[in-house]
Order: structure tokens, then sequence, then C-alpha cells
């Protein structure tokens, strides 16, 4: 599953949403599981983002994030499972990505809502003020 950043919410009282991408704004693959099946002769297909524990750059946002490849091992995630004893090198892959290539950033309330979807939901939050 291709992306080039993921959403956040800070689990705290102003539940504020953060944009997380790569610092160099290069596109990344999360590593997903995606499987089809036969309900009642209709095909259904499915699929799910892995998880993992958050890195330094993202644990003060929340406690998990998206399992994000490196690279290099694209194809070996993709051939993993293919044969016998595959599945056991997959959990190799499902480590936090490096802190120090993500980049966090408060964006506006704006992208609470499901309905709103576009660059507006890129847009950095106001800083907040504190008054003596």
């Amino acid at each position: 599953m291709l992306a080039d950043g993921f959403y956040e919410w800070r689990k705290k009282s102003d539940r504020q949403p953060f944009h997380i991408r790569l610092k160099d704004g290069k596109p990344f693959a999360f590593a997903g599981l995606w499987e089809r099946w036969k309900q009642d002769d209709k095909a259904v297909e499915s699929c799910t983002i892995l998880t993992t524990d958050a890195n330094a750059a993202v644990q003060s946002i929340h406690e998990r994030m998206p399992v994000i490849l490196d690279p290099a091992r694209y194809q070996d995630w993709l051939a993993a499972g293919e044969g016998e004893g595959e599945g056991a090198a997959a959990v190799d892959y499902l480590r936090p990505y490096p802190a120090e290539e993500i980049t966090t950033v408060a964006v506006s309330q704006h992208v609470n809502s499901p309905r709103n979807n576009g660059p507006e939901c890129l847009t950095p939050a106001p800083a907040k003020t504190t008054l003596f």
C-alpha cells in the first residue's frame, strides 16, 4: 500500500492531528495484508495495514504507527509467504521505521472530518500562544 504520509491524533484532550511523512518527502509502502474469498458466491476482498510500536519521532503523538517498509526490501515483503517457512521471515519487517527519517507536523482540525479530502488537510496548525 503506497502513501506519502499518514495522520495520527495525539491522545490528549485537544486531539491534535499530525501529518507524518518521510523527511525526504518520497512515497513509501506500508506493510499490509490482502485477502480474497467467496461468501454466498460473491467475491469479498479485504486488506489491512500492519502496525508496530511507535518510533521516537511518533511516540509523543501515539503509541503505535504503521509498519513502513524499507524500499530495498519491497520485493522480499511481497514474496514472503509464497514458500514453505517464508512467513517467519516476515516478522523481521515489523519494526518501527527509523525515527531520524520521519517528520511530524501538527495540522489543522480540518482533517478531522472524512468529508474533507484535499490539500487543506495538510495546512499546518496555527501556533498556540500562551498568555501570562
